[in-house]
């Protein structure tokens, strides 16, 4: 059995909450969860489910979805899977879905680590996003963070060679955590040139959590791992 693949203690990175939902966002949950939503009840079949063949990015996490439409609309010609445990972010995107027309994208509202277990198969994906992710600054919540070997593994092993996986904080012990954690998982190389940390991404949108770390003066530490 391999452990990267099949994790002896789950992580759990957040804790559950309902959040304000509005009204337009229930609806958007009801009415367009058919055509965006996605269920995993085992490995999907990711052309199938685009209809299409195409590159394909994961973003974990997406908060309310800036990025994610943001990229979507830049991006037409390529594939966004969406994956996102809050109901009003994932009825957020829906609307924004909608509203711009996109068609090129498809949300998943399940714990990621279940969802890089059971529901995509090896070697799938050509990005993955992990930006912001909670950094539980606590010493005795520190074990919820999701940069963790384990967590790594899956994503390591759910890209395709030459893959990309892009994550981002404004947390600096994080971020010296996960340059730590990526830089041990084998399957990865790291494409700083001085091993360390990469620039900005020009094309992500600023979340509300990275503007949040900008109003408190926190730096945004970026990494890029790729799949050898």
């Amino acid at each position: 059995m391999n452990v990267t693949d099949h994790p002896s203690r789950a992580i759990r990175s957040f804790v559950t909450r309902a959040g304000r939902i509005t009204a337009a966002q229930e609806r958007a949950l009801e009415v367009l969860w058919p055509k965006f939503g996605v269920d995993p009840q085992g490995p999907l079949e990711l052309d199938e489910l685009f209809g299409r063949s195409a590159p394909r990015t994961a973003e974990i996490g997406f908060g309310n979805g800036e990025n994610l439409l943001a990229l979507a609309a830049a991006h037409p010609q390529r594939d966004y899977l969406g994956i996102e445990v809050h109901r009003p972010g994932v009825g957020r995107v829906l609307l924004g879905l909608e509203t711009q027309g996109l068609t090129n994208v498809r949300v998943i509202c399940h714990d990621a680590v279940e969802v890089l277990e059971r529901g995509l198969p090896a070697a799938c994906l050509d990005e993955i996003l992990v930006l912001f992710p909670d950094p539980w600054p606590k010493k005795r919540h520190h074990k919820r963070r999701l940069i963790q070997p384990v967590f790594v593994g899956l994503l390591a092993g759910r890209l395709k060679p030459g893959g990309v996986v892009h994550l981002a904080t404004d947390w600096s012990p994080y971020a010296e955590e996960m340059l730590g954690t990526l830089n041990a998982e084998a399957r990865l190389r790291n494409l700083s040139p001085r091993g360390d940390f990469v620039a900005r991404p020009a094309d992500r949108a600023a979340t509300r959590f990275e503007r949040r770390g900008e109003r408190l003066g926190h730096p945004v530490w970026d990494l890029a791992f790729a799949r050898v």
